[in-house]
């Protein structure tokens, strides 16, 4: 199998942007995913992911039809070109949402930090990448800091452990995943969120249904009390924008990127955390943790988005440079002497 043909390099402005945008989106869907599952203990975080996932549909749909954006209409090989994205977007819906429940805030992004190892795994496994020293230290160094949190956590739970290293395998590859079908032809940024959700929501609903988790959510009593409702209506369109956003970074960046800027947005949830949702249960030992993770997470951070720039800007006094001697092999001798 040949090596896949390298990017094509975007502006550095769409680059950050288009970061900054999904730093953002990931931030604000944690604490408002955290509102409902917790404050308000809504009982199904699987009814929650389908709302996401209904939301997505009607936002896409209704934008195909008002022209406003295009991706391919369904046919039988749509199955084919998207697979395995649906698989790994309900895994990584339901674990996320899961996790989020029952895990404190700042123990949630600390081992969110795993996710980074595991896509440059894939990236490795199915890319073909090649990473430096120093990118590599910065990752061990985020798992170490990661182990330290999580050693001295007060509040460990099997199932809420087992729950996030899941995320943490779909996320990563999720983000692979995206990134090579970004290429395949007739899908597009938006056929992928579109197609992704269709594929998934109606056996999501009906897995709901039979572990009775939609019957909880249809029994739950604060319905009708209008702050929750517009927290979940505000949840169910963020998860569009999420998703909106990863595919977004993903194009324009990497999919290491991505996770990385998942990684930059981790260190302001973990350190608020702390102070805001009432669930974090401090030690000395635990704070070391997430600050040696921060640390970690912040230098891998400067790492690759400075190696990025490097690049780009090598890269544009390259083409300088030959854009300057095409214009001068155009140029008679005379000219070139200054003479007329």
């Amino acid at each position: 199998m040949s090596a896949p043909a390298p990017a094509p390099e975007h502006p550095g402005s769409a680059r950050l942007l288009s970061a900054v945008f999904y730093a953002l989106s990931s931030f604000l869907i944690t604490v408002v995913n955290k509102t409902v599952l917790t404050s308000f203990r809504f009982p199904s975080y699987m009814c929650l992911g389908i709302g996401q996932m209904i939301t997505t549909l009607i936002i896409l749909y209704a934008a195909k039809i008002s022209k406003i954006i295009q991706f391919e209409d369904f046919d039988r090989n749509i199955l084919l070109k998207i697979f395995p994205l649906p698989l790994l977007y309900i895994g990584n819906h339901i674990t996320g949402l899961a996790s989020t429940k029952k895990l404190s805030l700042p123990m949630f992004t600390v081992l969110r930090k795993f996710t980074i190892i595991m896509t440059m795994a894939l990236e490795v496994h199915l890319l073909r990448k090649t990473f430096p020293k120093p990118v590599v230290c910065s990752v061990m160094t985020i798992l170490v800091g990661g182990m330290v949190a999580a050693s001295s956590d007060l509040a460990f739970d099997v199932a809420s452990y087992t729950f996030i290293l899941l995320n943490d395998v779909f996320s990563a590859g999720y983000n692979v995943y995206t990134k090579k079908k970004l290429d395949v032809e007739g899908l597009g940024k938006y056929g992928i969120l579109f197609y992704n959700a269709l594929i998934i929501v109606v056996p999501t609903i009906l897995a709901s249904a039979f572990t009775g988790d939609l019957h909880k959510a249809i029994a739950f009593e604060d319905w009708t009390e209008g702050r929750f409702l517009f927290c979940f209506l505000l949840s169910c369109i963020m998860g569009f924008v999420l998703m909106y956003s990863i595919v977004l970074c993903s194009y324009y960046n990497s999919a290491l990127t991505t996770t990385v800027v998942g990684a930059i947005k981790n260190v302001a949830v973990a350190y608020i955390g702390i102070f805001v949702g009432g669930d974090y249960l401090f030690s000395w030992m635990n704070f070391l943790g997430l600050t040696i993770c921060m640390s970690g997470g912040l230098m891998y951070s400067y790492l690759t988005f400075t190696k990025q720039t490097s690049g780009s800007k090598t890269q544009d006094t390259q083409e300088l440079q030959v854009d300057i001697e095409k214009d001068s092999l155009k140029k008679s001798p005379c000219q070139l002497n200054g003479l007329s």
